[in-house]
């Protein structure tokens, strides 16, 4: 009773000195006025204090301290100021700072729920699982002693990692094997790749995925250019990267702009406007991009995009953006806690703030139903601000940045949903696995389709012809990339689905559309400024 009082006492402490924080953030500064305020915040936390004491005391189950604090009334004091400050617990405010140094230490593997057992997905190429012998389809049943039995995805994952060097043993169940493997992994430095795909896609044509911008993703940009050589295209894959590091989206903007050129500014009512430009430029490396977005392209994503949009550096083709705008700077507090609070909205070069109305909207509704009623991205509206490209182009602000090309959203149909939701690639890929070799030069015939055929039924997953049939390309993509993860790892497989993505191919067909918008581009900037040279 006296640890859980001292915990409660500690809680306490934590959200009076957040809320003193705010309040030192956007009090008064000065005059009879900060009196005041000083006056309201101390009524206001005295309150709180008495509530949760007479909750603590009076409720008809024992309270969670971490739970009445860390998920209610911190979050609940947050959330009425915008969507994205957020306060971490311990555990969050870890895995924050994990993703965004780009590196953990554990055995490297993915791992995830399949019938109310937890399994391997994926080892990572190279990683210590990978090098021990464990496959994707391996049923996790025991981590050093302790049975997975009910535990979730998250709990096994954190039995996984510990400090570099030392041992965890693994035991798993795996289709065609007599017994339990068993399995001793010494843990190393996992790298969080953020460019987790890059390949000449065509000749001369090189593809580039970013998942995000943490502190590695600017590096490992340019060891990926550097690796693809003498490319004469690029196409710049920003798809579901939900943002990050505002200086990682700097860095990865900088490369393919001219020296000098704004990448982004922002400014809040207690931080000075700065401004960003590119520090190094591209080297006269001006070959032409398409940047592919959709409506999970948030954040220093949007930074990147919008900058390359502004200077008519690439033809951005999609679906209009998430739409976020806001600046947060992540302040470290008490008890392993930390705080990412809005200070600053940031604009593009052209002058564009692209974020998204969030007034009088729910969380779900502000991150899940951002479009209109059809599904479809809406068009810009005519209250939305204008604003022009070096070139004159019109774009526009708030609600995300809209695409140059719209792509249709690709929507599954039944039969790929069933697929899905019976893990068919997956678990076929596993049993092929047990009696057919699959090499480099693999390639899914009428052999492989006949057996995946007999898989299903023995599956008793219902099919007609005509689904096969229609979906032959889609069903071809997904084996082979299963197999391939199976085979030769994740990279493999995703390399796989971006070479039978249609909106890759897309993005292959505009190149020429990109070079023409970058040509125009310079050819009206060059006679707007001998215009301005010819009246001086």
């Amino acid at each position: 009773m006296a640890r859980s009082s001292r915990r409660s006492t500690l809680l306490i402490f934590t959200i009076l000195v957040l809320c003193g924080f705010l309040g030192a953030l956007f009090g008064q500064r000065a005059g009879a006025g900060s009196a005041g305020g000083d006056a309201e915040i101390s009524d206001s936390l005295k309150t709180f204090s008495s509530v949760y004491s007479v909750v603590e005391q009076n409720y008809a189950e024992p309270v969670s301290a971490d739970k009445a604090i860390y998920n209610g009334a911190i979050p609940g004091m947050l959330r009425v100021l915008d969507p994205h400050s957020n306060f971490f617990d311990p555990k969050s405010y870890s895995l924050l700072r994990e993703e965004q140094r780009g590196k953990y230490y554990g055995v490297g593997m993915q791992v995830g729920p399949r019938n109310n057992k937890i399994i391997v997905i994926a080892p990572f190429a190279g990683a210590p699982a990978y090098r021990a012998g464990i496959r994707p389809g391996d049923i996790i049943i025991n981590v050093d002693g302790k049975a997975t039995d009910n535990m979730t995805t998250s709990d096994v994952a954190e039995l996984l990692k510990g400090p570099k060097g030392t041992t965890v043993h693994v035991t798993v169940l795996r289709e065609g094997a007599e017994k339990p493997l068993e399995f001793s992994i010494v843990r190393d430095e996992i790298p969080r790749y953020s460019v987790d795909l890059h390949f000449m896609i065509r000749p001369d044509i090189g593809y580039l995925h970013v998942t995000g911008f943490q502190e590695t993703t600017d590096q490992e940009v340019t060891q990926a250019l550097g690796q693809m050589g003498d490319i004469k295209a690029l196409i710049l894959d920003l798809r579901q990267n939900p943002g990050g590091l505002l200086s990682e989206g700097v860095g990865v903007a900088d490369k393919f702009l001219k020296k000098g050129q704004v990448i982004v500014s922002h400014h809040g009512r207690s931080s000075p406007e700065r401004v960003y430009r590119a520090a190094h430029g591209n080297g006269g490396k001006d070959y032409p991009i398409v940047v592919l977005v959709n409506r999970g392209t948030a954040s220093a994503a949007e930074i990147v995009a919008g900058a390359l949009q502004d200077h008519d550096r690439a033809l951005i083709v999609g679906e209009t953006t998430f739409g976020k705008g806001l600046v947060q700077t992540v302040y470290p507090l008490s008890e392993n806690t930390g705080l990412a609070l809005t200070t600053a909205k940031y604009y593009t070069p052209s002058g564009r703030l692209i974020q998204r109305d969030y007034n009088g909207v729910s969380l779900y509704d502000y991150y899940y139903n951002n479009r209109d009623a059809t599904g479809t991205d809406a068009a810009p509206q005519p209250s939305r601000e204008v604003k022009l490209t070096d070139s004159g182009r019109t774009v526009y602000g708030g609600g995300g940045i809209n695409p140059d090309v719209t792509l249709p959203v690709i929507k599954s149909n039944h039969f790929q949903d069933t697929l899905y939701q019976k893990y068919a690639f997956f678990n076929f890929a596993k049993h092929y696995v047990i009696d057919h070799k699959v090499g480099k030069d693999f390639q899914v015939d009428e052999p492989v389709m006949q057996t995946f055929r007999r898989f299903l039924d023995d599956q008793k997953i219902t099919f007609s012809e005509a689904d096969v049939v229609e979906n032959r390309e889609w069903l071809k993509s997904n084996i082979k990339a299963e197999l391939f993860v199976n085979e030769f790892g994740q990279q493999e497989g995703l390399r796989v689905h971006a070479e039978t993505d249609p909106n890759v191919l897309k993005a292959l067909d505009l190149i020429p559309k990109a070079k023409e918008l970058a040509e125009n581009a310079r050819k009206t900037i060059a006679q707007r400024n001998s215009a301005k040279l010819g009246t001086q």
